[in-house]
């Protein structure tokens, strides 16, 4: 494709339905199909007690917390964070995001493609 420009509500909001996930969706912001070779975003919104799996995998995260309240769990330790924070999950960390707040938390999330 390359260049796009859209705002964030025009991309499809999808539920994640991985096992282990509650009430959260994403938006697959800028993806491989968009003509972004190396990184995918994401926009993800996690409803009121909604989080993601604890799982691990090969490559990193890199993520900036929009609005909200998460905790963020990284190999057992727990760190509270919100707007303006970032975070940096390294590859193979057993992880984790969750809604500790009312409100929507939104973050954004960026990854590199993987296989």
């Amino acid at each position: 494709m390359g260049f796009k420009c859209v705002h964030s509500s025009k991309v499809k909001l999808e539920n994640m339905k991985e096992a282990g996930a509650e009430g959260i969706k994403v938006r697959w912001l800028i993806k491989k199909e968009d003509g972004a070779p190396n990184f995918a975003m994401r926009l993800f919104e996690l409803q009121s007690k909604g989080y993601s799996p604890l799982h691990s995998h090969d490559w990193e995260h890199e993520v900036y917390i929009l609005e909200g309240d998460c905790r963020v769990t990284c190999e057992g330790q727990e760190k509270n964070a919100g707007a303006g924070y970032v975070i940096f999950i390294p590859p193979n960390a057993k992880h984790q995001f969750a809604n500790m707040g009312k409100s929507t938390l939104k973050f954004l999330c960026l990854v590199p493609h993987h296989k």
